[in-house]
Parts: structure tokens; sequence; C-alpha cells
């Protein structure tokens, strides 16, 4: 079977807390692991979109809706929704699937891959990812 599920790919979260959001895989596990043997990746994604930003606005409330709210989780292969579009955002190093064991390593890991979603944001590139769907 070909593996299509692959880092830095954009999905679609389905089942639980965050469905209906858009994330991107940062890292994959095909096999499992021991606590859980299923195939699973942990994912980062938005729990917050942008708003729209309109031209009139001044520079503070520019600032206020150009805001992501991240979050960052472990999910089965199952409650995805794997999507054409890819995300060249390197998450890689701020955010590793020990954060999550622990709350203070888990913020920070929260707060980094905020801020550079913000970025990629700020740049106008990928802007399907950063749009609410529509349903």
């Amino acid at each position: 079977m070909v593996k299509f599920l692959k880092p830095n790919k954009a999905v679609i979260v389905l089942q639980g807390r965050y469905a209906g959001r858009k994330a991107v895989i940062v890292r994959a596990f095909d096999e499992g692991t021991r606590e859980r043997p299923y195939g699973h990746c942990l994912v980062a994604g938005i729990k917050k979109y942008p708003g729209k930003v309109v031209k009139k606005d001044s520079a503070k409330r520019t600032a206020k809706k150009s805001r992501v709210k991240a979050f960052v989780k472990l999910v089965n292969y199952q409650h995805l929704m794997p999507t054409r579009y890819t995300l060249d955002v390197d998450l890689k190093d701020a955010v590793a699937p020990d954060v999550l064991a622990s709350k203070d390593k888990k913020v920070t890991a929260l707060k980094e891959t905020k801020k550079r979603l913000e970025e990629r944001f700020k740049t106008g590139k990928n802007r399907w990812f950063f749009t609410k769907l529509r349903f």
C-alpha cells in the first residue's frame, strides 16, 4: 500500500473536539506504538482561524484579526481525511511526540506552532489552509 499520509500533508480532522479543523501532519506512525497499536500521526492544526482582514482596518485591528490559535494532537488515521495540499511549515523541531507528556512542554510547543502558523498566514501563501471549512 502506498503511504500518502506523510509529514507536511494538510488533513482535515473528522472526529473529536477538533472535527472539521484543518491540520498538518508533523510525524506519522504507520506501524503504531506500544501505547497505540494502530496507525496514527502527530498533527498540529488550527483551533481558531484568523478573521477576514479588511483594507480600512487599523494596524491594531489587522494584527488582532491575523491571530491564530493552534492545537497539537495524536490522531488515528481513521479520523483524518487527507487533502491534495501540502504545507511547507517546518514544525518538526517545534513539536515532538514526547511534548504531549507534560503540560509545560505542550504549552511551549503550542506557542511555537502558533508563531510559525501566523508567520505563514502573513506571507499570504497557503490561503486555503487558513480559511474555515464551509459546510
